[in-house]
């Protein structure tokens, strides 16, 4: 296990864990004593340390957690109120709380997911939680709206009546119901939420990588089609460029074991 060289700020922790198949990236929030809140820093080093450990090439997958006792309490409020938090999109070039990656990132939610730490958990291709997990969108309490997706994300996982719920009334749902409805796909006990993150990433480790790649870019351009046939037709057309692809790849390896 060994940091990243080119990532040391201390509000961003990064380690990685290496197998057979490749390296398995950790990053966890390390703002314990405001509940790992985002400020101006940790919202530009957050995407930064994930951009990093997504550009090497050895690592396959990604999981963000945060240091105990929150994943993410959502916004530091001094510094919205200081005009910190600009109306603008705070990471040019992409949409959401965490930029586009190569690999899957899973995220691992070890306590309170709140507003934008919420948003940060939507980011992520899928969460397991810990038993002390717990979700809100409190931006209406706050006065805010939300601005990285959550109400694009979110529908899509709960449906639109939960999600309105959450957001118009501000309510903590735990993990148990967060498992129930569909946001999270387990919940294990808070000591053993980062070994299991970690089984979960080795699996995805083991496999394909260009077809994790190819995958996770389908479920994202067939999302906006629903169950149409235009989907269908995406999919069936992209699963026909693959095997092409494949078996020219196939091919030029053997030429290349001669």
């Amino acid at each position: 296990m060994s940091d990243l060289d080119s990532i040391d700020d201390p509000i961003v922790q990064v380690e990685i864990h290496e197998n057979a198949s490749g390296k398995i990236a950790v990053v966890r929030l390390n703002r314990p004593e405001a509940r790992n809140a985002l400020n101006a820093a940790l919202s530009a080093t957050l995407p930064a340390a994930i951009s990093q450990c997504d550009s090497d090439p050895n690592i396959r997958a990604i999981v963000l957690t945060g240091a105990d006792p929150a994943f993410c309490a959502g916004f530091d409020l001094r510094d919205v109120s200081g005009g910190e938090k600009k109306g603008e999109n705070p990471h040019p070039g992409y949409w959401g709380a965490l930029p586009p990656t190569r690999v899957p990132v899973i995220g691992a939610i070890n306590g309170a997911a709140i507003t934008g730490g919420f948003e940060i958990a939507l980011a992520c291709d899928f969460l397991i939680a810990s038993d002390k997990a717990r979700f809100a969108d409190t931006h209406s309490k706050v006065g805010m709206v939300p601005g990285w997706g959550l109400t694009v994300k979110l529908p899509r996982l709960i449906g639109t009546g939960r999600s309105r719920r959450m957001s118009l009334t501000a309510e903590m749902i735990n993990a148990q119901t967060a498992l129930d409805w569909g946001l999270v796909t387990e919940v294990v006990a808070h000591d053993q939420l980062l070994t299991r993150a970690l089984e979960v990433a080795e699996s995805i480790a083991n496999n394909h990588a260009s077809a994790i790649t190819a995958i996770r870019s389908l479920y994202e351009e067939v999302a906006p089609l629903g169950n149409s046939d235009a989907a269908y037709a995406l999919e069936n057309q992209r699963a026909r460029e693959w095997a092409k692809l494949r078996a020219q790849q196939i091919a030029e390896q053997k030429l290349g074991d001669k």
